[in-house]
C-alpha cells in the first residue's frame, strides 16, 4: 500500500444500460461487484473514497467514505475524478496521486496502480491510464493532485466533460495489459455482460 496514492471508486453514473440502480451492487459469484473491486483496489492505495450520488447509506456495509459529485448534473467520470482529487487533497495527507477505478469491472488487475506509476515514471508523463486490446481505459487512471484546480476550471468554466479531451492537454502515459484469459477491464454494463462474467467465474477462467 502506497500512502502517496489515494484511490477513488467511480460509482456516480446512472447505469442506464443495466436498467438503472447500482450495477456495482449486483451479485457475481456470491459477492457484489463492488465488494470484489474494493478487495482488489484497497491494497493498492492508501486512503480510498467511493464517489456515488444519492443516499450514501446504501453503501454503509463497505465502511468507506462516500463523496457525491462536486459538479452537479451527472457530469460523467471526469466529475468523479475531480471529486476524488478534491477529497484526497482534504483527507489524504501525503497523497500526490489519485488512482481511479470504475466499479463495473469485476476482474481488475491487482498490479494496476503499480503499473500506472511505472508508466508515468518511465515516460516522464503527467498522468496515466490503462489500455487493453488496443483500447484506452481512462477511468482506470492515475491523476496528479496538482491538476485538481485545472480540472475544476475546465469543468466549471469550459463545460469540459470528455475525459480524452482533458487528458489530451497533458502528457499521458499508457500501461498495457494483456487480455488472456480475459480482458481485465471487461465491464458489466448490461445484463448479458453480467451473465458472461458469471459464466467466466463458473468455468474457472477467472477467480
Amino acid at each position: 500500500m502506497r500512502t502517496d496514492v489515494a484511490g477513488v471508486l467511480l460509482a456516480g453514473g446512472l447505469s442506464r444500460r443495466m436498467g438503472g440502480g447500482d450495477k456495482n451492487l449486483r451479485t457475481l459469484g456470491g459477492r457484489t461487484i463492488l465488494e470484489r473491486i474494493v478487495a482488489t483496489a484497497r491494497p493498492q492505495v492508501g486512503p480510498l473514497v467511493l464517489n456515488a450520488n444519492g443516499d450514501p447509506a446504501r453503501f454503509a456495509a463497505f465502511g468507506l467514505p462516500v463523496a457525491a459529485d462536486v459538479v452537479e448534473g451527472y457530469a460523467g467520470p471526469l466529475a468523479g475524478v475531480l471529486t476524488g482529487l478534491e477529497w484526497a487533497k482534504a483527507n489524504a495527507p501525503g497523497a500526490v496521486w489519485l488512482a481511479s477505478f470504475a466499479t463495473d469491472a469485476p476482474f481488475i488487475p491487482g498490479d494496476l496502480v503499480a503499473r500506472l506509476l511505472t508508466a508515468v515514471e518511465d515516460e516522464g508523463a503527467d498522468l496515466a491510464c490503462a489500455r487493453s486490446d488496443g483500447q484506452d481505459h481512462p477511468v482506470f487512471g492515475l491523476w496528479p493532485l496538482r491538476l485538481a484546480d485545472d480540472l475544476k476550471r475546465a469543468m466549471v468554466e469550459e463545460g469540459m466533460r470528455k475525459v480524452d479531451a482533458w487528458t489530451g492537454r497533458y502528457k499521458l502515459a499508457v500501461a498495457e495489459f494483456g487480455v488472456q484469459p480475459v480482458d481485465p477491464f471487461f465491464n458489466t454494463n448490461r445484463p448479458e455482460d453480467l451473465e458472461e462474467a458469471e459464466r467466466l467465474l463458473t468455468a474457472g477462467v477467472v477467480a
